[in-house]
């Protein structure tokens, strides 16, 4: 999976404009927990995305290049979401990573995913993505399929408001 190629040739995109011809997603939420640095760690590590409702199994933490192939459902039936971090943000007061699809991924597209530190103490995640059915279920999930992405995004906004258990 390391050496599989991404599925869409607009690497990088989230980090400016989306590319034409997909669906975009763009949301934030300010989140309830002020430590700026627990929620970077809860990001980088897959603890957002667990949280979220996913399996995760990912070649390490969110760095370039590290693979994380996800699962939503159960057993036979989960859908399998295999991705690779495309880049890092790492500055003093936003951090965060984007991830593209690779091959067995139902769309193909890019997501990145931002947490900001505002001067008052805020702490924002800011989630965009852009993206279009790469199988024949995405495409024929049509607007169910664009409803699960939206569910998704907002299952991420809520998990990283989370605190440790």
């Amino acid at each position: 999976m390391q050496a599989a190629p991404l599925t869409y040739a607009a690497v990088g995109a989230t980090a400016s404009a989306s590319p034409p011809g997909y669906a975009c997603v763009h949301l934030s939420r300010i989140l309830r927990r002020r430590d700026f640095e627990s929620a970077v760690e809860d990001l980088m590590t897959w603890r957002v995305h667990r949280r979220a409702g996913l399996g995760v199994a990912a070649s390490g933490s969110a760095q370039p290049d590290t693979v994380v192939d996800m699962r939503l459902g159960l057993g036979a039936l989960a859908v399998r979401i295999p991705c690779r971090v495309v880049y890092v943000v790492d500055e003093p007061d936003r951090r965060g990573f984007a991830y593209g699809t690779l091959p067995g991924h139902p769309e193909t597209g890019e997501e990145v995913f931002l947490l900001h530190r505002h001067s008052d103490g805020h702490v924002e995640l800011t989630i965009t993505a852009f993206s279009r059915p790469a199988t024949l279920l995405a495409r024929a999930g049509g607007p169910f399929a664009r409803w699960v992405q939206m569910a998704m995004t907002k299952r991420y906004l809520a998990a990283a408001d989370q605190l440790a258990r």
